[in-house]
């Protein structure tokens, strides 16, 4: 089973994208992609789960909302966030630091309800390791997942090392490989971490030359790079499942 860990309803970029579910599943339906995680960005928390909500609604068997975080200096959103997890079925969360700060008294309150509701909380910290260092140590029973393997289409491999390293310290660290263009690292993470904590996603959809195409490319650079074939199946799929309880729930491996 593949599932993309990382797609948006709705991108963070200069041009404000958005896609329907149905856009995605097509993508998904063209290159075998068979469950994806969606969030929307670059809107409120609330829209965010609203958003989220409507796709799973529509296609309940293949899509897996996570509720997108803004936490701020006067309001931390716990309450929209615990109602998503709680009681509308989503499974985890997503931070952004190009939309809220980092600091430990604006983001904390978020990664410690992560951990104590059972649901990842995927970070993108865009490089800023320290952050994600404080938040593995202060918070150990979150499951941390690391976007694009520490900074998005980032060409510097000592960066990247500095986040396999962490994550060989730290055992709530996961390793999104989404966006990541020293392909040979991701074959290094899995070396030194281990399958069950690298997970694939595509960040799409995304037009590069058109979603179909970028997809199906997301996919073959994980197989190209020769894992052993229980590698693969992780990278590509088991390991959200593990952590999602997929599995569990017959919708797993």
């Amino acid at each position: 089973m593949i599932i993309d860990a990382h797609v948006h309803l709705k991108h963070g970029d200069e041009m404000r994208t958005e896609y329907g579910p149905e856009t995605i599943l097509e993508v998904m339906d063209a290159v075998g992609i068979d469950k994806s995680v969606v969030f929307a960005m670059s809107t409120t928390t609330r829209r965010s789960i609203e958003m989220a909500r409507e796709a799973m609604e529509r296609f309940p068997d293949r899509l897996i909302p996570y509720v997108y975080a803004i936490p701020s200096y006067e309001r931390a959103v716990l309450d929209e966030i615990d109602e998503a997890i709680s009681n509308l079925g989503f499974r985890g969360i997503k931070i952004h630091v190009g939309e809220c700060t980092l600091a430990e008294y604006v983001v904390d309150p978020v990664i410690e309800l992560a951990g104590r509701k059972g649901v990842p909380c995927l970070v993108d910290c865009a490089g800023r390791y320290r952050d994600i260092e404080r938040m593995a140590s202060s918070f150990p029973e979150t499951k941390i997942i690391v976007a694009h393997l520490g900074m998005y289409l980032c060409r510097d491999g000592g960066l990247i090392d500095r986040f396999i390293r962490m994550a060989e310290v730290y055992e709530n660290i996961y390793l999104d490989i989404s966006g990541v263009i020293v392909v040979e690292k991701i074959k290094e993470a899995v070396d030194r971490v281990g399958a069950n904590r690298v997970i694939f996603g595509t960040d799409g959809p995304q037009e590069r030359p058109d979603l179909v195409s970028f997809a199906r490319s997301e996919i073959e650079k994980v197989k190209g790079l020769s894992l052993r074939r229980e590698d693969e199946e992780m990278v590509l799929g088991g390991t959200i499942s593990d952590l999602l309880g997929l599995e569990e729930e017959g919708g797993g491996r």
